[in-house]
């Protein structure tokens, strides 16, 4: 008997140019696998204090102009993913804790379906329209957009139950040692794919754990 699904932990930075350009791959991935793969869409913290990365990290290499155009540059070859060229020069997120706070606040007040379709809607607000999704009347107008209950969303963020559902995620990347984004964790999580990876390593992976039999265990 062979393996009928195969789950998919998957760690993102909502302000994750990788990420975004990774979206086509996961979308492509639930499209051919169907309910033979599952993703649970989880969240790390790579862009949690935006200033200091980018001091620290870009300090020398021109500040956040310099990272506006490697952003620009890393998204360029992929049509699919769109980049403003506002972002990071006029838009400049202080953090993407509050975003991701915000659609974990969305799936605790619905699903983890809703939840997806609210990130990739801020994915796209920020990379594509420019808007600044660490702004909350950013988020919450998104989230209205969508006819979501902004009420109920508000009220598990006020109560703090949101952000230790994103604190969990958190600490959940670290054990896993997750350290950027994005990050795919297989095969309970022995496989890790990390980066730009490419969609047909993402489709060989899936397929080679659908045919492996079931029963098969690890080696000592």
């Amino acid at each position: 008997m062979t393996s009928d699904r195969v789950i998919i932990d998957y760690f993102t930075d909502i302000l994750c140019v990788w990420a975004w350009i990774s979206q086509r791959r996961v979308d492509e991935l639930k499209s051919q696998f169907g309910d033979r793969v599952e993703i649970r869409s989880q969240f790390v913290d790579v862009f949690g204090d935006t200033a200091t990365k980018i001091v620290t990290q870009w300090g020398e290499r021109g500040g956040y102009k310099g990272f506006a155009a490697h952003v620009v540059s890393a998204a360029e070859p992929y049509d699919v993913a769109p980049v403003n060229q506002r972002i990071w020069t006029e838009t400049r997120p202080t953090s993407s804790g509050i975003a991701q706070m915000f659609v974990k606040a969305a799936e605790l007040a619905s699903d983890a379906d809703i939840a997806n379709v609210l990130a990739l809607r801020l994915r796209q607000a920020f990379f594509v329209d420019a808007l600044d999704i660490s702004d909350v009347d950013v988020l919450e107008g998104l989230a209205g957009d969508l006819d979501l209950e902004v009420g109920d969303i508000r009220r598990y963020v006020r109560d703090g139950t949101a952000m230790a559902a994103l604190l969990g995620d958190y600490r959940r990347a670290t054990s896993l040692g997750v350290e950027g984004s994005p990050v795919f964790l297989m095969n309970e999580n022995r496989q890790m794919l990390y980066g730009n990876v490419g969609y047909r390593v993402l489709q060989a992976n899936v397929e080679e754990l659908l045919r492996r039999p079931a029963t098969d265990a690890s080696w000592c």
